[in-house]
């Protein structure tokens, strides 16, 4: 089977100058590096990308920047809000920029009823001719996403995948039961419960720790993935049998190489931690826009040392 987003797409970060202004050159050669990396797509503007300091422009010129910088991967465009009219109007934006889908996260703050939150993604569904995803993360906007209403927005041809970012895996469940079709994604939104998303039936990740370890997180998302193909092709062959266990086995490898990192990189919030474990890399500067502030000394260290162990192994990448 396959869906319309599958693999692993980091939620970028956006690289900022000392003076809070954005660094595009910065943002283009991530972008670069994370295609070379061997990333399925690239997801700016999101939580991660601080979209909640950038004005309308800024929104627009980044997911131009990651547009141009890239040669072959597509770019799922943050452009979600509480307000449903400007939600169409950074999708409508996210087109123009050369977009080729667009994250939604569900209405924050003002908590819409199901009725609400249907209407709101519908209107924007109607407004681009781009496939849209559906993000529920409630630790950020205060309340889930009725499953009713994941279920009856997979019936639009432009919504086409889902985000999980509750921590319940129950409910992630619930939402690939009742979306389980080649038209849609159900994609982890959790860094840490990506090995179990993908093992339940997720397609794959939008991924904080991916802009860090993207070799690691794209061998661990491909081998589960190698292991379904596996067991869904020869279901009775013993010798398809014992590869597919060797899959699952190197992708729980992978996720316990990554569980130190992960825990690290939301200590604080996110994007705190990960800005500051790309400056170690020296991918760019630490810099965060207010009210953020920059990781504190004591996570730092540890930080640190997570990313000295990390580095003395490489990962074994799947094909």
């Amino acid at each position: 089977m396959t869906t319309p987003f599958s693999g692993v797409y980091p939620a970028m970060t956006t690289p900022f100058r000392e003076d809070r202004r954005i660094d595009h050159d910065r943002l283009a050669a991530d972008a670069r590096r994370l295609e070379a990396a061997g990333v399925d797509g690239l997801v700016p503007v999101g939580s991660t990308g601080e979209s909640a300091t950038l004005t309308h422009d800024e929104h627009a010129r980044v997911v131009e920047t990651v547009v141009d910088a890239v040669d072959d991967v597509p770019v799922i465009a943050g452009a979600g809000s509480n307000a449903t009219h400007e939600a169409v109007s950074l999708a409508e934006d996210a087109e123009e920029a050369g977009a080729d889908a667009v994250l939604l996260i569900s209405p924050y703050y003002n908590k819409p009823e199901a009725a609400g939150y249907l209407d709101h993604y519908r209107t924007i569904a109607d407004s681009v001719d781009l496939p849209g995803i559906v993000y529920n993360v409630p630790s950020r906007t205060g309340r889930n996403v009725p499953v009713d209403v994941v279920a009856e927005l997979a019936e639009h041809p432009n919504v086409q995948g889902y985000k999980a970012a509750s921590g319940d895996l129950g409910r992630v469940s619930e939402v690939i039961e009742r979306t389980r079709d080649e038209t849609f994604s159900v994609l982890s939104g959790d860094d840490g419960l990506t090995l179990p998303i993908c093992s339940l039936g997720g397609t794959g990740a939008i991924s904080v720790v991916a802009n860090v370890e993207p070799e690691r997180t794209g061998a661990m998302v491909g081998a589960v993935a190698e292991n379904q193909r596996f067991s869904a092709a020869n279901q009775k062959s013993k010798i398809s049998g014992d590869a597919a266990a060797s899959d699952m086995a190197r992708a729980r490898e992978l996720h316990y190489e990554l569980e130190p990192l992960i825990r690290d990189l939301f200590v604080e919030t996110n994007p705190i931690p990960v800005t500051e474990a790309m400056a170690i890399r020296e991918d760019h500067p630490p810099y965060v826009r207010s009210p953020l502030t920059r990781l504190s000394e004591e996570h730092r260290e540890a930080l640190r040392e997570t990313l000295a162990d990390l580095a003395g192994g490489e990962p074994e990448v799947t094909t």
